[in-house]
């Protein structure tokens, strides 16, 4: 499997999981106290939203680079 048809791959299925869960989310830590022997710190969790028209676009891109891909193995 060349370079060209991994990457079609991987964007059909980053596209596909787009579109199954909708977001994703991490936690980052931000704040941090440190008080003689008193530590305090504070974890933001965050939401990133992804489009609906990313993870459309990601499939039918990757599709269509693996059909370019198939396409050029058969001329």
């Amino acid at each position: 499997m060349n370079a060209f048809k991994l990457a079609a791959v991987a964007l059909i299925v980053a596209g596909t999981l787009a579109l199954a869960y909708g977001s994703f989310s991490y936690t980052s830590d931000t704040h941090e106290a440190k008080l003689g022997p008193l530590e305090l710190s504070l974890e933001e969790r965050k939401t990133v939203n992804i489009p609906v028209w990313a993870g459309i676009g990601a499939v039918v891109f990757g599709g269509g680079l693996l059909l370019l891909g198939l396409k050029g193995k058969t001329a």
